[in-house]
């Protein structure tokens, strides 16, 4: 049994854990799970009492509520993007690998009915945390999601924005948001044919699940951009994984 007092979150001590999933369970409101994510995953930082919310967790995700289900792998999947780093809990892979077999199985059989595509995204950037793809646990959603990336140019280091979506497929070091007398770039996406690793299994599966504009988006996250201000070329998916 789980001894939450030797345990610590955001705030300090987790003893007060146990309370607050009891009343999640019994009334999930957006409140109790805000307070929930801010404790155990404060702006992206984990803590000892996260890794042992897993089973909680997976308790949930498995359970006959489709929206409690996703709330519960999104926060999972954000705990586990955070499994490197100084948390106090030792090797959550190996300790919690049960957990997030199942996490991963519950991942990925939501993720094929999805018909959102905001929650297709979030719940494709979970499969990547659960399985440890290094990079991309925590960049894939926000950045498809918000329709643009910031990313720095790797030639001249100037703040760059790499926009997917309503505006166009562009970079810019401009605020195109408020202006759009900005030099742009367009991105070159690739050939889905030519695609290789994890973009051409990401783009495949986007197919596979009928998200067709996801599977478009993926072909310029994981293709070109030119910096409008140097000149350089690069590849928008090397520069997003380097943070």
């Amino acid at each position: 049994m789980t001894d939450w007092s030797r345990l610590t979150h955001a705030y300090g001590s987790a003893e007060d854990i146990p309370a607050l999933l009891e009343r999640i369970a019994s009334d999930p409101t957006s409140a109790r799970w805000n307070d929930l994510w801010s404790a155990l995953c404060h702006q992206g930082s984990v803590y000892s009492a996260s890794f042992a919310a897993l089973p909680w967790l997976v308790g949930v995700a498995g359970s006959g509520d489709r929206d409690q289900a996703i709330q519960a792998l999104n926060l999972a999947g954000a705990i586990m993007a955070g499994a490197d780093q100084p948390h106090g809990a030792g090797d959550v892979r190996a300790r919690h690998s049960a957990d997030v077999a199942a996490l991963l199985a519950l991942a990925r059989q939501h993720l094929r009915t999805a018909d959102d595509r905001g929650e297709y995204v979030c719940l494709l950037e979970d499969v990547l945390s659960f399985e440890g793809v290094v990079g991309w646990g925590e960049e894939l959603a926000w950045g498809i999601t918000n329709e643009e990336y910031e990313i720095s140019c790797p030639g001249c280091a100037a703040g760059l924005f790499i926009v997917l979506g309503e505006r166009g497929f562009f970079s810019t070091s401009g605020d195109y948001a408020l202006s759009d007398d900005v030099e742009t770039r367009p991105l070159l996406p690739a050939d889905p044919a030519s695609l290789t690793g994890l973009g051409r299994r990401l783009h495949d599966l986007a197919l596979a699940d009928g998200q067709g504009e996801v599977a478009h988006v993926l072909t310029h996250v994981f293709g070109g951009a030119t910096c409008p201000d140097c000149g350089t070329g690069f590849s928008v998916a090397a520069r997003i994984s380097a943070g």
